[in-house]
């Protein structure tokens, strides 16, 4: 029976060829900081999630030189949350560090996430312990706005808890990457998820750094989409804020059939085009604005229904000597 290593480290990558050798490095140097404390052996696992400059040749030059190191491409770019997905359901170890490789999340706080875990706090050993944003440097103001109003509109949205300012930097055990992994969403909110699984969470405070090298891989045009990811699976307020306006809606439109009714019965001449353009205007917006809504839903069940793996593995080249998959 092979020996699960004490600890996993996965990290998504797109187009990071500029930062994948420092980040690679700062985290070989923290693992071996660690040493002996980790009780075990300990393995790092990056995703090529169908990048398009020498990510994945540096990945594999890494792995040549660090057994530790587990490189995995796919066929082509299946979006973050997939991408580490894919990583999750290749990593082995009882413990997962979830990180991204752009080194805004230091890797050097994995020592006091792990005390926490232990529970030398004196309260117990945690299930998860999440990096929770204190300052976020190197990011404009709109996108520090748009992130904090996020986070709090889908709290609001929810019944489950989901941490304000934490992104996915987690540490988590075994257990709960096993029944993160048993969930089948397609449109995957792992923060979400992960909080829905519950147990015991705990915050680790931290200031967030600008990127070491490369820019952003979440445009608006992906925020926007990510958010809608977030808010369809895990809220119905959006379906159930539909009806509260169709109910508004028809209750406009039944009052503008009686105020023709009425002019019509006492001989008032009615100016047509304007309460005639007014009206559909704002009654054909509305239905357009909840069928958009609907619609929203059900391209994500029919996404589901169609059963198609959640991502494809092209190879996988361990530098324990593995070579390609």
């Amino acid at each position: 029976m092979t020996v699960r290593p004490a600890l996993s480290v996965v990290a998504p990558c797109f187009n990071e060829e500029g930062v994948l050798p420092e980040f690679l490095a700062r985290v070989g140097a923290v693992l071996d900081r660690l040493g002996s404390g980790l009780g075990g052996t300990a393995e790092i696992v990056v995703v090529d999630d169908g990048s398009r400059d020498r990510t994945w040749e540096t990945m594999t030059k890494a792995a040549a030189q660090d057994s530790r190191i587990v490189a995995v491409r796919l066929m082509r770019n299946h979006g973050h949350q997939l991408a580490l997905t894919a990583g999750l359901s290749i990593c082995r170890g009882e413990r997962i560090l979830i990180i991204d490789a752009d080194l805004q999340d230091p890797p050097e706080l994995l020592p006091d996430m792990m005390a926490l875990m232990d529970g030398i706090d004196g309260k117990g050993g945690a299930d998860v312990v999440y990096g929770q944003r204190r300052a976020r440097e190197g990011e404009s103001l709109f996108k520090r706005a748009t992130a904090a109003a996020f986070y709090r509109l889908i709290g609001r949205m929810t019944d489950v808890e989901i941490p304000l300012d934490a992104g996915d930097f987690r540490l988590v055990t075994r257990r709960v990457l096993d029944l993160l992994l048993a969930m089948p969403e397609r449109h995957r909110f792992i923060r979400g998820m992960v909080a829905w699984i519950g147990g015991r969470q705990v915050p680790i405070v931290y200031d967030r750094k600008p990127r070491a090298a490369g820019e952003s891989k979440y445009p608006l045009s992906k925020m926007i989409r990510f958010a809608a990811d977030a808010i369809t699976a895990f809220s119905v307020v959006p379906l159930m804020a539909s009806m509260t306006i169709g109910w508004i809606m028809a209750a406009v439109g039944f009052a503008f059939f009686v105020y023709s009714i009425v002019g019509w019965l006492i001989g008032h001449t009615l100016p047509g085009w304007t309460s005639l353009m007014a009206a559909i205007g704002v009654l054909g917006g509305m239905q357009f604005l909840m069928l958009g809504i609907i619609g929203a839903y059900l391209g994500r069940l029919y996404d589901q229904s169609k059963g198609r793996p959640l991502f494809m593995i092209r190879e996988i080249v361990d530098g324990r000597g593995g070579g390609p998959e």
